[in-house]
C-alpha cells in the first residue's frame, strides 16, 4: 500500500470553500481513481494536508495522468484560495490501525 501526501495552505478567509471544494470536488474525483483505497482530509488554521491511500506505485502514477484529477487540480488553482507552493510526498506503507470508532466520525 502507498500513502500519498499533499500539502499546502489556504487563505484562512476561505477555509470553508477550500472544505466545501475538498468534499463536493475532491472526494468524488478521488473514488474514481484506479487504486484508490482511502482519503483523509486534515487541516490546522490554514495548514492543509490530504493523505490518500493507494494500492500501489502504479495507481499514484496514473493519478498524474487522469483527466479528472488534472481539471481538479486546474480548478483548485483557479479558485485563489491556495497559498504558496504545494508539495507531495509518497511512502510505502508499513503499518497501520484503524478503529471503528474512526470510520464512524469521519
Amino acid at each position: 500500500m502507498i500513502v500519498r501526501i499533499w500539502r499546502t495552505q489556504v487563505d484562512p478567509a476561505r477555509v470553508v470553500e477550500y472544505e466545501q471544494f475538498a468534499r463536493e470536488r475532491s472526494l468524488p474525483m478521488f473514488r474514481n481513481q484506479p487504486g484508490f483505497l482511502g482519503v483523509l482530509f486534515a487541516r490546522s488554521s490554514g495548514d492543509c494536508a490530504v493523505i490518500t491511500l493507494w494500492k500501489d506505485c502504479a495507481a499514484v502514477e496514473s493519478l498524474k495522468s487522469s483527466p479528472t484529477y488534472r481539471d481538479a487540480v486546474a480548478q483548485i488553482g483557479a479558485a485563489g484560495f491556495l497559498r504558496g507552493e504545494a508539495s507531495t510526498d509518497v511512502y510505502d506503507m508499513h503499518g497501520a490501525e484503524v478503529t471503528p470508532a474512526l470510520l464512524l466520525g469521519a
